[in-house]
């Protein structure tokens, strides 16, 4: 257990006087394929017990215990050895894998992982000192795994200021806070299609193992998870998060959700329950537009996941998804529309509007929680704005958002009420014909009332414009179509 102590510290000295990993994301990418190895070493090694015919789909020279162990017999390669091995031998191998529809998903995650991967590391005895501090974690020992967890969550938290890598990962916090209100039960499958790292899942995962208490149980606990992602990076680092929480077949797709025509969906491509974040303020190709009716297909990213997750949720399902702001107050037709459809074909039941801070430094925009079932149209829906615990004025990575300050919106959640503070509402039903023929289809329903100036990141910045230059051009054409009608303009 002494090795945890300062586990990522240690990396990072070393790495330091690398010249070829350059900031924080490549020092987290390099220690990502090399965690990854390790942590499939020791599955393997546990496959090998349980199966006297299992296979190794790695060649024997890749595989982690003959070319990264060192037996301190003075044979272990290093410097331009080590090297030459890894970057001539070790990625071309793992890459080019030979992996088809017919392999193992716990075989075909090796050659999905290392598709994109990159060693960056150019000095060979720096990668040996790596390399061995790697070694020393004794996975096999369950306390030393468990703790190894945390720390490999304490990894993923970096990302969130290493720029743009950020976007993957989702506070704890919020994926514990979203998974324990959706309530899982054994024998339900759970989807994430834009997964990042897989923090959705770790904590469906944790709820879910509550409630094992047998084999077929367990079976069902393993076989209950399903993400896509569609970059390389937070895929290989989900990858390993999963394996380390003792998953041995990760259903983890490297995968663009937003490459299928939703209308191709079947009911054996739905879910009893979706939890995600969707990126938002992405842009994809042209052509992704074509995937979505006309009438839904919108050039926000977040919009299309929306679309998506309405086409796989099975009746009787239930959902948990962030978006952000833009969502909530946008009048543009594809918004309207999405929104229209939530509505009148699911139940919109709570709207959980969350402090601006939570995904600092990655993006200052404000985020909700919405949470809805497949089981009819709405009725009513209930807004709760989160406020900032007392004593904080923002999240920070020194101060982040904890579970308990999610305590709040629980003890309103099994208590229902409207609550106004200082004259703003907090809390507020609103009914469907409110929002819908009052509002315009706005959501954006008990908001914060600060007056102070809200400072935004450059690019947050003109996201934030263009989404409010997208309503207000959606409602001037609105009022000139009803003008053009009164006069007449209409007619032919």
């Amino acid at each position: 257990m002494s090795n945890l102590t300062g586990f990522v510290k240690r990396l990072r000295d070393i790495m330091r006087n690398d010249a070829g990993i350059n900031g924080d994301a490549q020092r987290i990418e390099q220690i990502a394929w090399m965690l990854f190895l390790k942590v499939y070493d020791v599955k393997e090694q546990d496959w090998e017990w349980d199966d006297d015919n299992y296979q190794s789909i790695i060649p024997e020279s890749c595989r982690w215990q003959n070319w990264a162990h060192d037996d301190k017999s003075g044979t272990a390669l290093t410097g331009d050895q080590l090297l030459d091995f890894v970057n001539n031998t070790l990625f071309p191998t793992l890459k080019k894998l030979p992996v088809d529809a017919s392999t193992p998903i716990k075989k075909a995650i090796v050659q999905t992982t290392f598709a994109d991967a990159n060693n960056y590391m150019k000095d060979g005895v720096l990668l040996r000192q790596v390399i061995n501090v790697i070694d020393e974690l004794d996975l096999s020992d369950y306390e030393e795994s468990h703790a190894f967890g945390d720390i490999y969550e304490s990894i993923l938290k970096e990302l969130q200021s290493a720029g743009s890598a950020g976007e993957f990962y989702t506070p704890r916090a919020v994926t514990d806070f979203m998974a324990q209100m959706i309530s899982p039960k054994i024998g339900e499958t759970m989807a994430d299609f834009a997964c990042g790292t897989g923090g959705f899942i770790v904590s469906w995962l944790k709820e879910l193992q509550k409630q094992v208490q047998s084999t077929a149980d367990a079976k069902k606990y393993g076989d209950s998870i399903y993400g896509i992602e569609k970059k390389q990076f937070p895929y290989m680092l989900c990858i390993t998060n999963l394996l380390l929480h003792g998953l041995d077949i990760p259903r983890v797709f490297h995968d663009n959700t937003l490459l299928k025509d939703v209308l191709d969906y079947t009911v054996d491509d739905q879910f009893n329950v979706i939890l995600m974040n969707p990126p938002y303020g992405g842009s994809e190709k042209a052509d992704v537009k074509n995937h979505f009716p006309a009438d839904l297909a919108s050039s926000e990213t977040a919009d299309l996941f929306m679309s998506v997750i309405m086409y796989r949720l099975k009746q009787n399902g239930r959902v948990a998804v962030i978006l952000p702001d833009g969502f909530l107050f946008g009048t543009d037709n594809a918004k309207v529309n999405i929104k229209k459809k939530l509505l009148s074909e699911f139940n919109l039941h709570t709207i959980i509007r969350m402090p601006g801070s939570v995904f600092a430094p990655y993006t200052s925009i404000t985020t909700n929680i919405l949470f809805f079932d497949r089981t009819g149209a709405t009725e009513e829906t209930w807004f709760y704005r989160l406020d900032m615990p007392e004593g904080y004025k923002h999240f920070s990575k020194t101060k982040p958002m904890k579970l308990e300050h999610f305590a709040p919106v629980v003890e309103w959640w099994n208590n229902r009420r409207e609550i106004t503070v200082d004259g703003f509402d907090k809390a507020k039903k609103f009914t469907v014909q409110q929002l819908t023929e009052e509002l315009g289809y706005n959501l954006d329903q008990c908001g914060y009332p600060h007056v102070e100036e809200e400072i935004l990141a450059p690019m947050d910045l003109i996201q934030r414009y263009q989404e409010e230059r997208a309503s207000l051009n959606a409602e001037i054409d609105r009022v000139l179509a009803d003008i053009t009608a009164i006069l007449g303009g209409g007619q032919q």
